[in-house]
């Protein structure tokens, strides 16, 4: 029996290590070269692609095309899994991969249309920019011919072990141009909010709908532009305001239909993020405030996490920076896009954060047959077919998407009319039963030829023209020079309406409702050289109204992490890029010091108790990972919200507890006896402020013990706030080995929501982080080598590849990387280079 069980475990032990050598190979099989000489037909001049010891490539190229022959190149060697994966979510495709468990998400996007209109834009390019959209889906195809998925990447050969091995399709300019589809989708509508508006107002009134959406509170927290207003059509940053006020209007109907519309959308996958934790800060100083007496600008966007990151940091570099070859340029990329999105060339440096701006609305339409109402009279349903495949089935699925003048009915997703249709009143008017949306995004836009100006860009002037390109998705602009100047602008198509605000949907059949035009360029916000010396965008409001004569959103960030970074620059002089890194990770909680002093005032009855309620006194209200009165505070406040808002809302509004809720806590603490504090579950008792408040920490108490000690001395906000990196698609997949492979962490990590350190969490599923500081960079204009940049995962999106996370753990303590830009720095830093030579030109 020995001498069995000595054999079984040696065969045991080859099969594992036979196991692990196949492991090992099938995992490195897809692992970029990054070293030597390739040879590639498409290529004018030979290519150096120079990497760090981060895999971050600086590309150096004789002329603009096979320099972004080159970027398709390397964005394919590293992330070309994430690359189709994405051109299959924007193309309705993702069924061909995933099969019927992609197939809703497959008919909301094809209702959508972002491929046809990316199609469209396309065709709309003027030459020079679809030379280089061009040129990088030769370079992306130069590296994908003729390889396997296995080739290409491990999740490939992971799906390979359930069908058949896949060779993905060639690359088109398309697939790039309708990925800013995705980001429009994630960055500018307000759709959820009009959808909830309906949903909340349905159970308890267009008044408390008001309490719970409240407005900006401009007296505590300033707007991005502080100076000037329209004159004679046009911005003026020196013009006196005037006023020019406009009501709301509000509308609630085909309720059904509306839980429809929200519950296809709810089904695409997140690319980029939503909900309150998705935005960003930027901000930008002039020399007049910092150490070298040239401007610092910083910018951290906040979306939804992933493995790899969204980002990947690029240099793009000609060789001789001329008008035919003009890019000179270093920041972050989304693989599958040319170009730079966010970072600096050698004369400018810019950053983004979404604007919020109000670029979508639902239209309530009355339908009767083939037809629905306008105006009197019944017109015409717009049809098309759309055909999709379905991976595992032998016949595809076929769908007619309708729609009207306004656009894609988006209640016909998931169910037919009459499952969805629904009485309902718009201003006293009967009968709603579908919904379709407008939005800009589904114009051809060509906002693609931002992307190449901003990276072009030698002045103010260069900028603001660039801006005027940057259609879709509206983001705050701002800018600094390396003479000095900083600014910001306002861009994207942004509609006038003749009735209605954007907050509600509208009657569809009343053309009142229809826009009038959109808000022209020239008119919308900017400032330069403002005198306070720095610009604060962080998805806070653009304007005060009354400085302004059209509606640009309302539902915007109510400016919490906006006016802390604006309390902390104005503190001090002689800024540095330290301490712009520094700013970038304030977890100082504006909702805590407004609720704590109220929450100390309450007595409690037991010792227990108050040992939870005594972590609270001296707090300096700082979220750090260690702090004790930051676990305790959080859930109180989850607390809170569930026993002041739970009872009346549905499930679908219940808060998550964001910057949003901040204000709306704000708005009834000096209420005791608000509608909102009572407890309609106890018709027999009304309950005030205090003693949902008390019950709050009694519940937070009583989940400190449960789940973490009964010893507040234990207690600590990361042991609750943790991050996990989740692959969008097979680190979700539900098989615990496969989701080892992919996906990494948990990290523990600081910060919240509503805070400069902008790790978000959601109230209403628990502490874990749902939305982060995708990357950081800190951009010193006075040495542009002295500049830092981070990302949230690292470079590669090759599971096990050395550069797959490895800059995560920086990332969580709040480390930057040097960002070499120079010629002579990035020589200094390059750690691989790679040669591509035109086929045939020999060595």
């Amino acid at each position: 029996m020995r001498r069995f069980l000595t054999v079984i475990a040696g065969l045991l032990a080859i099969v594992l290590i036979g196991a692990s050598i196949f492991a090992v190979i099938t995992t490195r099989k897809s692992f970029p070269s990054t070293t030597g000489t390739v040879e590639l037909s498409g290529l004018t001049d030979p290519v150096q692609i120079m990497r760090d010891e981060h895999g971050i490539p600086q590309i150096y190229a004789e002329n603009s095309a096979d320099l972004f022959f080159a970027q398709g190149y390397t964005h394919a060697q590293d992330r070309f899994f994430e690359m189709d994966f994405r051109r299959h979510v924007t193309s309705g495709r993702l069924s061909e991969l995933f099969g019927t468990s992609a197939l809703e998400t497959d008919k909301f996007v094809r209702t959508l249309g972002w491929r046809r209109v990316a199609e469209q834009e396309v065709a709309d390019l003027d030459a020079k920019t679809l030379d280089l959209v061009e040129a990088y889906a030769r370079g992306v195809n130069a590296y994908i011919d003729g390889k396997s998925g296995s080739e290409l990447s491990l999740e490939y050969a992971v799906l390979s072990l359930t069908g058949p091995d896949y060779r993905p399709e060639p690359w088109v300019s398309a697939d790039s141009v309708a990925w800013i589809k995705a980001m429009a989708w994630d960055l500018a509508s307000n759709m959820d909010d009009e959808i909830s508006r309906v949903l909340i107002g349905d159970k308890v009134g267009d008044e408390e709908v008001e309490q719970l959406y409240p407005e900006y509170p401009y007296k505590l927290n300033e707007p991005i532009v502080t100076q000037g207003t329209v004159a004679r059509g046009t911005f003026d940053q020196d013009a006196e305001p005037r006023q020019d006020a406009g009501g709301p209007t509000s509308a609630r109907a085909a309720v059904a239909a509306l839980e429809q519309a929200g519950g296809a959308a709810d089904k695409l996958p997140v690319l980029l993020g939503t909900g309150d934790g998705i935005g960003s800060n930027s901000w930008v100083v002039s020399g007049d405030k910092t150490k070298t007496g040239k401007p610092i600008l910083a910018n951290d966007p906040h979306l939804a996490p992933s493995m790899p990151g969204v980002w990947y940091q690029v240099g793009l570099h000609c060789t001789k920076v001329s008008q035919a070859c003009p890019y000179e340029v270093s920041g972050f990329s989304f693989s599958g896009m040319p170009g730079v999105i966010v970072g600096h060339n050698r004369d400018v440096a810019w950053g983004v954060t979404t604007m919020y701006a109000d670029v979508a609305d639902l239209y309530l339409e009355r339908i009767t047959g083939d037809t629905y109402e306008y105006d009197g009279k019944q017109v015409p349903v717009e049809t098309r077919e759309e055909t999709l495949k379905v991976a595992g089935q032998d016949k595809p699925e076929t769908i007619t998407v309708r729609s009207t003048r306004h656009g894609p009915i988006l209640s016909d997703v998931d169910k037919t009319l009459s499952d969805v249709g629904k009485e309902g009143r718009v201003d006293g008017v009967a009968r709603a039963n579908a919904v379709s949306l407008r939005w800009t995004a589904l114009q051809p836009q060509g906002t693609i030829r931002a992307v190449f100006a901003l990276g072009t860009m030698k002045n103010w002037e260069d900028f603001r023209a660039a801006a005027k390109l940057f259609t879709v998705p509206s983001q705050n602009l701002v800018y600094a020079d390396v003479n000095g100047n900083i600014g910001y602008q306002s861009p994207g198509i942004i509609p006038i309406r003749g009735k209605g605000d954007g907050r509600w949907p509208v009657p569809g059949w009343d053309p009142d409702y229809e826009w009038t035009g959109t808000i022209p360029f020239d008119a919308l916000p900017s400032v330069y050289n403002p005198a306070s010396g720095y610009i604060v965008t962080a998805n806070n409001a653009v304007i005060a109204p009354e400085n302004y004569p059209y509606t640009l959103g309302a539902d915007t960030a109510p400016g919490y992490r906006s006016q802390r970074i604006h309390d902390l620059l104005e503190q001090k002089d002689e800024l540095t890029v330290a301490d712009m890194t520094r700013l970038q990770m304030d977890t100082y909680s504006a909702n805590a010091a407004q609720l704590v002093p109220l929450l100390l005032d309450i007595p409690l009855e037991s010792g227990y108790y108050r040992q939870g309620q005594d972590t609270l006194r001296g707090w300096d209200f700082m979220q750090t990972t260690d702090s004790a009165a930051a676990a305790y505070f959080n859930a109180v406040w989850r607390n809170v919200l569930k026993r002041t808002f739970h009872d009346e809302l549905a499930k679908a509004q219940w808060p998550d507890g964001g910057e949003r809720w901040f204000n709306v806590i704000r708005t009834i603490l000096d209420k005791p006896n608000s509608r909102w504090w009572d407890n309609t579950t106890t018709p027999s008792q009304t309950e005030s402020r205090d003693e949902i408040l008390a019950q709050a920490m009694r519940d937070a108490r009583d989940e400190m013990t449960r789940l973490q000690s009964r010893d507040p001395d234990r207690w600590s906000w990361g042991k609750f706030h943790q991050l996990t990196l989740e692959n969008q698609t097979l680190g979700t997949s539900g098989i615990g080995i496969v989701e080892g492979i992919f996906n990494r962490g948990p990290y523990k990590v600081g910060g919240g929501n509503g805070i400069v350190n902008a790790n978000s969490w959601d109230a209403t599923e628990g502490y874990g982080v749902t939305a982060v500081p995708s990357m950081r960079m800190t951009v010193d204009l006075a040495n542009l080598d002295k500049s830092k940049w981070i990302q949230l995962t690292g470079n590669s999106g090759h599971a096990y590849h050395r550069n797959y996370v490895d800059q995560a753990a920086l990332w969580a303590e709040g480390k930057t990387l040097s960002w070499a830009f120079s010629k002579k720095a990035v020589k200094s830093s390059t750690k691989d280079v790679l040669t591509l030579q035109p086929t045939g030109s020999g060595n």
